[in-house]
């Protein structure tokens, strides 16, 4: 058995526009890859397939040696599938219902995909709120009593709650600012150390790449024009397109502060 996410030949068109061509890579448990490119380079596009929000026309995507590409059957494959890879997304106040409590969201997804009963599921709902940084006066507020940052950890909360094998972050701390970046930043390092979680990043930030992916794969119009380590892609890049992003971030005082 092949353990991770693998990704072979994914491809997606949209009448004459392909999206996505023949994009392919790895993502090992508990690794970290950011996928970089333009708008409109098949970032987003790729991993709405991962998560089944897309149907692809062409290739394979396997978690753990399973397929995910072929069409689930009945509603407990379902529940399973969206289990193992999970999406936090740039703005929480959209994925989030604003009529319902922070708890409530939380004990929402616990009660479609655990067996738990109501005790258990109030322990594990405070249990994810202490892990990302929340308390008791967050835990009954409605998303528009909280801020940017603290939307997001609620996000990130959501998502862990069914302990997924992936976790996809797409913009998940562009629309934030530098301090509250850098905190969401941290606490997903700390997530993944402790629970071995993989990470999936879309951003167009190399700054952000810098500081959590190990590897990185380089989009342009739906292909893969460069991919690698980080220090390797980043620091020594082969593709007159990688050269042509990097060129674009600022030498200091970028997102993240520092030499970039």
């Amino acid at each position: 058995m092949t353990k991770g996410l693998v990704v072979e030949g994914l491809r997606k068109r949209y009448g004459q526009h392909t999206a996505v061509d023949g994009v392919s890579f790895t993502l090992p448990p508990g690794g970290s890859l950011a996928i970089v490119g333009e708008s409109g380079s098949g970032k987003t596009t790729t991993v709405r397939m991962l998560v089944g929000l897309e149907r692809p026309d062409g290739g394979t995507v396997r978690l753990d040696d399973r397929d995910r590409s072929a069409r689930t059957r009945g509603r407990a494959e379902r529940l399973a599938r969206a289990r193992s890879i999970q999406m936090v997304f740039q703005d929480p106040y959209l994925s989030l219902d604003p009529r319902v409590t922070v708890s409530g969201c939380l004990d929402e997804v616990l009660r479609l995909h655990t067996g738990l009963d109501g005790t258990a599921r109030r322990a594990r709902v405070a249990e994810l709120l202490d892990r990302v940084g929340l308390g008791t006066r967050e835990s009954a507020a409605l998303p528009r009593g909280l801020s940017g940052g603290q939307r997001q950890r609620v996000a990130i909360a959501r998502a862990l709650a069914v302990e997924p094998r992936v976790l996809i972050l797409d913009e998940a701390v562009a629309a934030l600012d530098v301090s509250i970046q850098a905190q969401i930043l941290e606490l997903l390092r700390e997530i993944r150390s402790e629970a071995g979680i993989g990470y999936l990043f879309v951003t167009h930030d190399l700054a952000v790449v810098r500081h959590i992916a190990d590897e990185v794969l380089v989009l342009r119009s739906g292909a893969v024009m460069e991919s690698g380590p980080v220090d390797r892609v980043l620091g020594a890049p082969q593709h007159p397109y990688t050269r042509l992003l990097l060129s674009s971030v600022p030498r200091r005082g970028g997102p993240l502060g520092g030499e970039r």
